[in-house]
């Protein structure tokens, strides 16, 4: 059952866009805090999501696009045959729900990977604030360009590297995103399991559980279950850049 769906009495709480801890990274950066307030008063209530609940389904209605307060989250489509693909892993500051903004319905599933939190916007009413804020309008503008960056990131990682380059790039990327939050990049834990990943990168499990085991082996990085601990950070950059030795799964 969808999270709006599942709501029951004590799972909601107010929003305040300009006390929030995520709010540079969010809809409501360079805001004043007059407008933040403003943004504030379309979200009505956040929402927490259990581990293992989705937040929408595909072919769901657009309602709401979906500010991570806090948590991450995944989104998988699935083909005709039933297979499904995973597409992204989101964290806090990062929005959900953009994929039904051109026909009004979702294409993918949004499921929670941990107890999270989210702001819903209602997207009529982020429309109409958007035309009266330039600001706003500007971060919104600003996220959705970052969801063509990475859609082409993906592309890159799936057309031109290597499995090896792939996990190096998959991890260089949480790195920058765990610092830009004021998180150690060096050291943190996998929220989604190998076969997530995997399937994200376009490899077979066992592919990555190589790839891993090369990282690993070279003295690169230091992953024991989820705990993931980057030794040489150069190096894995040196990887990703091309510049990388050392053995190569293909």
């Amino acid at each position: 059952m969808t999270a709006h769906l599942a709501a029951v009495p004590g799972l909601f709480l107010k929003a305040e866009c300009s006390n929030c801890s995520v709010s540079e990274l969010c809809l409501s950066i360079g805001m004043s805090v007059t407008d933040s307030d403003r943004l504030a008063a379309i979200i009505p209530q956040r929402i927490k999501i259990k581990k293992g609940t989705a937040l929408y389904h595909a072919g769901d209605p657009l309602r709401s696009l979906y500010g991570v307060r806090f948590g991450f989250f995944k989104t998988t489509i699935s083909s005709q045959d039933g297979r499904d693909q995973l597409t992204g892993f989101q964290m806090s500051g990062e929005l959900l729900g953009c994929d039904a903004i051109s026909d009004a319905r979702h294409v993918c599933d949004a499921v929670a990977l941990e107890d999270s939190e989210v702001c819903p916007i209602h997207f009529t009413q982020l429309e109409r604030l958007s035309r009266e804020l330039p600001s706003l309008q500007h971060n919104l503008h600003r996220v959705l360009s970052k969801e063509i960056v990475r859609d082409h990131e993906m592309l890159l990682l799936m057309g031109n590297l290597n499995a090896e380059e792939r996990m190096a790039a998959f991890l260089l990327n949480l790195s920058g995103r765990m610092a830009t939050r004021g998180y150690s990049h060096t050291a943190f834990v996998l929220r989604m399991t190998r076969e997530d990943i995997g399937s994200y990168l376009g490899l077979r499990l066992e592919t990555i559980c190589r790839a891993i085991a090369n990282l690993r082996d070279q003295g690169i990085v230091r992953i024991s279950g989820r705990a993931v601990e980057i030794l040489e950070l150069n190096r894995l950059r040196a990887l990703v850049s091309g510049c990388g030795h050392g053995p190569k799964i293909l």
